[in-house]
């Protein structure tokens, strides 16, 4: 048991009272299921190791190349034909009245890179000048718009989530130079019944300028109106939108984004608290440090009812610890316990601090 001492606690550790009035008040927000692990757990599983490109836009080594400038294999129409824009000198560009093209693969969570050239020298004004648009899965429009001291409605910029969201800045450089998108979409989530439980989160920068920070579209993206969700769909294409302009793309590579682990019910399994003597929860109080220098850590420890609370220099707010033996305290959000030691004569004089990896001597200097 004591190897798992640190990981587990007794799941009411916190009154049911006390939880509800803080909810209640806006105090303490419930976490959501995948960020319900105890904070610095040794047991959570590590991310995958991602290997950064070398030079920046470049694909790195997990990244689909979606378009690197010799062919068209990944790309087709939405009617499942082989795509008909113009590809030339390495550069893809939109061929006015062959339609949109949009990826043989379907995505959900993404990160997604696009390049983008308006054309120069600019012709038309508003919404017809360098018009296009990257949709992801299919629903929801990221715009694509020579915005460069050009005059338009405000959520159909370049960087906009069309028809909802403007950008945040009007980033766009001027037409013939090439433009970047970054972009981070997390896709909706229903339940079973198909009722939306989670929207979907667009993030967008345009030129290394943030345009768009974690927005939710209130419905997929369109002209006049937005349409609903649709609960059918959790996965679709990225799709490059003809819009009669000669918009050119270079270096399009998405990658997958996989959900963050959840805890396991074994991973949250409690484990039972030990109800202690007030002598014996009194021995334990009083002020301990982790060495004399002056960054060294430096805590109290108090009684309240049947159970202990730290404070330590960083948080305005002592933290609970619940006993599990009689020398041995775990907090309850947290993989982190305090184990304490007696002297000969039986005395707690000393303990050894443990959070995740870190672990640090105690020792009392004032009881």
């Amino acid at each position: 048991m004591t190897a798992r001492i640190g990981r587990f606690v007794h799941l009411l550790a916190i009154p049911l009272f006390g939880t509800a009035v803080a909810l209640a008040s806006g105090l303490l927000a419930e976490p959501p299921e995948h960020l319900r692990w105890r904070q610095h757990d040794m047991h959570r599983p590590k991310p995958p190791v991602a290997d950064p490109a070398s030079t920046p836009g470049a694909a790195p080594r997990d990244a689909i190349v979606l378009f690197d400038g010799s062919g068209l294999s990944a790309w087709e129409t939405p009617e499942g034909r082989p795509a008909r824009w113009l590809l030339k000198d390495g550069i893809l560009e939109v061929t006015p009245g062959a339609g949109p093209i949009q990826t043989k693969s379907s995505f959900g969570d993404l990160q997604l890179h696009v390049e983008w050239a308006a054309p120069a020298p600019p012709i038309g004004t508003g919404q017809d000048r360098g018009n296009s648009g990257i949709f992801l899965m299919g629903q929801f429009e990221i715009q694509v718009l020579d915005s460069y001291k050009s005059d338009t409605y405000a959520d159909g910029m370049a960087g906009a989530i069309y028809g909802q969201y403007p950008p945040l800045f009007n980033a766009a450089r001027p037409p013939g130079q090439w433009q970047t998108f970054d972009i981070a979409f997390r896709r909706p989530r229903y339940d079973g019944s198909g009722k939306l439980i989670e929207p979907a989160r667009v993030t967008v920068f345009l030129n290394a300028i943030l345009v768009q920070n974690s927005e939710e579209p209130w419905g997929q993206t369109g002209w006049l109106e937005p349409l609903p969700y649709d609960p059918t769909v959790d996965r679709g294409p990225i799709l490059l939108q003809e819009h009669r302009h000669p918009v050119q793309f270079r270096n399009i590579w998405v990658r997958n984004l996989q959900d963050r682990p959840a805890p396991s019910v074994e991973d949250l399994k409690p484990v039972e608290n030990v109800r202690l003597a007030p002598a014996v929860l009194n021995a334990c109080t009083g002020d301990y440090e982790a060495g004399p220098e002056p960054d060294a850590l430096r805590v109290s420890v108090t009684r309240e009812e049947s159970h202990l609370l730290l404070k330590v220099p960083t948080r305005p707010t002592p933290i609970r610890l619940e006993p599990v033996s009689d020398l041995v305290y775990v907090m309850p959000h947290t993989d982190a316990r305090i184990t304490f030691e007696k002297d000969p004569q039986g005395r707690v004089t000393s303990g050894i601090f443990r959070a995740g990896d870190t672990e640090r001597s105690l020792t009392k200097v004032k009881p």
